[in-house]
């Protein structure tokens, strides 16, 4: 018992989402319809991208971007490098992983160089880079992944009605760095490129190959919205279990869950009748304002599954979503898997994390959270 509680404590979001579905079932009592109104594709999906990009961290396959990282000698090339390459990688390999792979460099590099006094800052701004770059793609988040595919619109248009929050991000996030190093901006640091990058095991190779090879899978999968999808997770699991079977035990299920609890609490809300009529009422029309206040208690993903049923505005509701990420640690399951990974290099300093990553957060929030609600006047599906 006492194993279960402190994993329950420990897995916060899961905790959250497992009581709501609790809920929700005494609410609106289960039924033969609820199995069937389960986003099973999304789940699947959801699955294969987890799986792919699990192997791609185990194989270390971003090593040239690492060892390109290390061979600069200056903090503002270094640390826009750092930060675009979560912006970027977040586009392909979702924010969370992005964060997981550049946080941990960022430490390790600024740590050899003698520059621990800029980590904060930087980390914090890489997790805006996660938030603010993902928002581009339909697979850059959970979140994105589950609103593309519910919303019917088009690759090549989701793409064109998220730029304009991307490209000014990109913009915003060049002055925050400039803004960093206004004391010196031509401040030096060493690293050993060797140290940093770590090397490629020659017996990886058709792990390395596979691993990319199912990512494009993947991708394809989800841009085509193929109907077969269950055809792609299934090739999935046979490479997995053919190159890397061991592969399967690190894979992120406690995601995969939350997001089944969620699932089942907003199906089960939209089957109520009374509480159904409310938020039609209450969230038509203030969507995106809904989607960030909401995110900051059960975070943009749940917050986008439970009230998409609800919205009239598609715009709205996921410019909303992308954007709660930016107000506090729970708004966006990226941060804080961000709040984790610094601790665990600096236990006991969660505090300082929380400073400076509110402070930053909300300079960056201030400045687009009105152009971000003018903006999602714009409809998607016009």
């Amino acid at each position: 018992m006492k194993t279960v509680l402190h994993f329950l404590k420990k897995e916060l979001m899961l905790t959250v989402s497992l009581l709501a579905a609790a809920v929700s079932l005494f609410i609106t009592p289960p039924s033969a319809a609820l199995l069937p109104s389960i986003d099973w594709r999304t789940l699947g999906t959801l699955f294969m991208m987890l799986a792919v990009l699990e192997g791609f961290k185990q194989e270390n396959l971003l090593r040239p971007l690492v060892s390109l990282s290390a061979r600069m000698n200056r903090m503002i090339p270094l640390t826009l490098f750092l930060i675009f390459g979560v912006f970027f990688t977040s586009m392909f390999v979702t924010n969370d992983v992005s964060l997981i792979i550049f946080v941990p460099l960022t430490i390790l590099l600024f740590r050899q160089g003698g520059r621990e006094a800029y980590i904060l800052p930087v980390i914090s701004m890489e997790n805006i880079a996660a938030i603010r770059g993902s928002l581009l793609t339909p697979f850059g988040s959970p979140q994105n992944l589950f609103l593309y595919g519910q919303s019917g619109v088009s690759a090549a248009r989701f793409l064109l009605h998220m730029s304009p929050l991307c490209a000014g991000s990109a913009v915003l996030l060049v002055l925050f760095v400039l803004f960093l190093y206004r004391k010196n901006p031509r401040e030096e640091i060493r690293v050993d490129p060797r140290e940093a990058a770590g090397e490629w095991k020659p017996q990886g190779r058709i792990k390395r190959v596979a691993y990319a090879a199912l990512f494009v899978l993947v991708i394809a999968t989800i841009v085509t919205r193929t109907p077969f999808w269950y055809v792609s997770l299934a090739l999935v699991l046979a490479v997995v279990l053919i190159v890397d079977r061991k592969l399967f035990l690190k894979v992120d299920y406690v995601l995969i869950l939350t997001f089944l609890c969620f699932f089942v609490f907003s199906s089960s809300i939209a089957a109520n009748e009374g509480i159904s009529v409310f938020l039609k009422k209450s969230v038509a029309g203030r969507e995106y304002w809904w989607a960030i206040g909401l995110s900051q208690i059960i975070s943009n993903v749940p917050a986008s599954i439970v009230l998409y049923p609800f919205s009239e505005n598609f715009a709205g509701l996921i410019y909303g979503a992308d954007t709660a990420g930016l107000c506090s640690l729970i708004g966006s399951l990226a941060s804080v898997i961000n709040y984790r990974l610094y601790v665990r290099e600096y236990p006991g300093q969660g505090g300082r994390f929380v400073k400076t990553f509110t402070l930053v957060s909300w300079a960056f929030f201030l400045i687009v959270v009105i152009p971000g609600w003018l903006l999602s006047r714009w409809p998607f599906l016009g």
